[in-house]
């Protein structure tokens, strides 16, 4: 299973954990959904940290999106970024997961992933 990670608001997922489809935001914003691979999480989560509100990580296996998704450069690195270009269906949802913080507000890897080799 290859699975897209999206981070987002706590209040955000709570507002449509339970909804058939979601993400218009995002695609009226940026015309896709953002994504990321599990091993570039790490490079991805920190951007999230000077923001107080509470997020989560949710899991999507790519197999089940009905949307397309398209492998694209994330910058000057040679990085792809997993971008859904369409509304998230739910039914593709594996996982949620807490974004986790450590005492300073730094991002802190699940357990749930720690067999999974940050690159």
């Amino acid at each position: 299973m290859k699975l897209v990670a999206h981070c987002m608001k706590k209040t955000a997922w709570e507002a449509v954990k339970d909804k058939e489809y979601w993400g218009s935001d995002s695609l009226e914003k940026y015309g896709f959904v953002h994504g990321s691979s599990v091993k570039y999480l790490w490079r991805v989560l920190p951007n999230f940290e000077n923001d107080p509100d509470e997020y989560v990580i949710v899991f999507m296996d790519e197999d089940k999106l009905e949307s397309e998704v398209r492998y694209e450069d994330g910058g000057d690195y040679g990085r792809l970024y997993p971008h859904v270009y369409g509304l998230i269906n739910n039914s593709a949802v594996t996982m949620v997961l807490e974004y986790l913080r450590d005492s300073e507000g730094h991002y802190m890897k699940n357990p749930e992933l720690y067999d999974i080799q940050d690159e």
